[in-house]
């Protein structure tokens, strides 16, 4: 039993010197042992500085120290000096079933050196994968079989808008989609998400802390710990991602100077309104506009100014018409109208009509006016062309019938 400090097993350190000193460290760790004391010739020895903020006796004469510790009965010397008197006092006092010493104490030293070695090679990788994890841009969210969260690195704290301390413990479910967080959805959003266990970027709608949806990427993997099952999510906001693939998608569909649908996408658009159209025995028009005398104020005022021209007439003309109707630019002046839905000849015309009025309206280009008017070509679906390509041949055809006939005005295709 012990007299005195901590509960353990009482220990005396005979030299304090390396091993003494790496013995010492280990037991300081070590619940079941009670270091009472240590001593050495050195006063001044690591192991006597080391003992001495815990409160350890410390002692420069060895027999000293040995009385010292007859008061621990069961006392287990550790003999690092290399002096045979004081091992035989050690033996003599506390005998030699208690008494480590020479070749037994070395190799229990080396022991002890090789694990304190392997304890820092250990720390020093967990520390590493820990430096990883909080640094590292993906989200890392660990989940225990339930699906409950144990850990979330900061970049999951910035991703979601939770921290760790607040997470820990929720279901995996409410990090998803834009469903109101009662138990029974969450258990519905978990169960989709565990789904994708063992696939790769998967791409889903996610939720941040104050509701808003964003688009994530998410890996899903297991592993197996201690027998126990865990699944580890790596988890990437894709918002900033996605804006770019739309943007790139808008830029290939659309005209760059006035944002309005280029010749391929209303050429897409025209079809599906045709076919829509043919089922439901609807009537449409395609406009073929080409501008007049947008050339000479190009090259009077230079292409700036032509271009403030195109924009304005862009805008122009997108309310001239209505919003179900499509307003397309194909190129250099030429422009392309989509009306739908019109009962006949008379709501096309004068729908024409209304282009070149206000169209005849100066435009402002930077503190110059500008005047352009509008030769305008129409062909009616069904009656002059079935399928896109007729129909924008046709309206073009038309178009240059109006350029021959004194410009700014309109004409149909002839039946």
């Amino acid at each position: 039993m012990t007299v005195a400090g901590k509960p353990g097993y009482p220990v005396l350190i005979i030299g304090a010197g390396r091993g003494g000193t790496a013995l010492l460290e280990m037991f300081l760790e070590e619940r079941l042992v009670n270091v009472v004391a240590i001593v050495d010739t050195n006063a001044d020895a690591p192991g006597i500085r080391l003992a001495q903020p815990h409160g350890i006796a410390t002692f420069t004469d060895a027999v000293q120290a040995l009385e010292y510790c007859k008061q621990y009965p069961d006392c287990i010397v550790y003999n690092l000096s290399h002096d045979d008197a004081v091992a035989d006092a050690a033996e003599r006092i506390f005998g030699d079933k208690r008494v480590a010493g020479g070749t037994e104490v070395k190799l229990f030293w080396q022991m002890v050196t090789n694990l304190k070695q392997v304890k820092l090679d250990l720390e020093k990788s967990q520390n590493q994968l820990q430096s990883i994890i909080r640094n590292v841009m993906d989200g890392i969210i660990t989940l225990d079989e339930s699906g409950r969260i144990e850990g979330f690195n900061p970049a999951a704290e910035k991703i979601f808008g939770y921290s760790q301390q607040a997470i820990q413990g929720q279901d995996i479910g409410m990090l998803a989609s834009n469903l109101a967080q009662d138990a029974a959805q969450q258990g519905v959003q978990r169960t989709a998400l565990l789904e994708q266990l063992g696939q790769r970027g998967v791409e889903m709608p996610g939720k941040r802390q104050g509701g808003e949806p964003f688009p994530m990427e998410l890996s899903l993997s297991e592993m197996y710990l201690g027998g126990v099952r865990y699944f580890i999510g790596i988890v990437r906001d894709i918002t900033e991602r996605k804006q770019a693939e739309e943007k790139i998608a808008h830029l290939a569909h659309h005209d760059f100077l006035t944002g309005l649908p280029n010749r391929a996408y209303f050429s897409e658009i025209l079809a599906h309104s045709i076919a829509l159209s043919g089922r439901s025995h609807g009537k449409l028009a395609v406009m073929f506009l080409d501008l007049d005398g947008f050339k000479k104020i190009n090259d009077t005022l230079g292409h700036e100014a032509g271009d403030l021209l195109l924009q304005g007439v862009a805008q122009r003309l997108g309310e001239t018409v209505r919003k179900s109707d499509v307003v397309a630019r194909i190129g250099g002046d030429e422009f392309i109208l989509l009306l739908e839905n019109i009962a006949g000849t008379e709501n096309a015309a004068a729908v024409a009509q209304k282009i070149i009025a206000n169209l005849a309206t100066p435009f402002d280009l930077d503190g110059t006016p500008g005047r352009v008017g509008a030769s305008i070509g129409i062909a009616l679906y069904p009656q002059h062309g079935e399928s896109a390509e007729e129909l924008l041949r046709r309206a073009d055809e038309a178009m240059y019938q109006s350029k021959q006939s004194g410009k700014n005005t309109y004409r149909f295709t002839p039946d």
